[in-house]
């Protein structure tokens, strides 16, 4: 069985950085990154643990552990990890008056998608957040489709594309303002 909760456990963390290191580009194949996406930044330990303690992770997880991870990225971050400092200004310039948190990363397990685990960690994001934020943030690479298709299928709208090194990027809006 898979459920959700925040992150409580150094060891918790530990897992995301497994998980994560399992899932980046860098490692996949180029088979594997069309069919199954992929993770672009990678995370230290102190900056996941400085962002769990500001405001703690999502997890999935069953008795054997972690899998998947949904990362709380809030705007006070925005300098902490370069590679994200400019979705958080195209987020400042097209939700002015918004107040947004940002999906610092999402990754399941291989062996768990196509299990609802994606819509699972997002609805229960929704479920804790919706009151305090209008909304959710994230980036995606255009070429990570089977994200975009994911992000799309859970309520995320496109606002901009950015070009970046060589990358086109998404930034992608989950409006929670109708939720409250």
């Amino acid at each position: 069985m898979i459920a959700y909760k925040r992150v409580s456990r150094t060891s918790e963390l530990e897992q995301i950085l497994d998980l994560q290191s399992r899932n980046m580009a860098k490692v996949l194949s180029a088979g594997e990154i069309k069919k199954e996406g992929f993770i672009t930044v990678g995370h230290t330990f102190d900056i996941l643990e400085k962002m769990n303690s500001a405001s703690p992770h999502i997890i999935a997880y069953t008795s054997q552990g972690i899998v998947g991870y949904a990362l709380v990225m809030l705007p006070s971050f925005r300098n902490e990890i370069p590679e994200l400092t400019p979705m958080f200004e195209a987020a400042d310039r097209l939700l002015p008056n918004s107040n947004y948190l940002a999906m610092g990363q999402i990754c399941i397990d291989r062996d768990y998608r196509k299990m609802g685990v994606f819509k699972g960690m997002y609805s229960f994001y929704k479920e804790v957040f919706h009151r305090e934020f209008d909304g959710l943030v994230t980036e995606v690479a255009t070429t990570n489709q089977r994200s975009l298709a994911a992000h799309r299928s859970a309520g995320f709208e496109i606002l901009n594309t950015r070009v970046a090194k060589g990358t086109s990027w998404e930034l992608i809006y989950w409006d929670w303002s109708g939720a409250k």
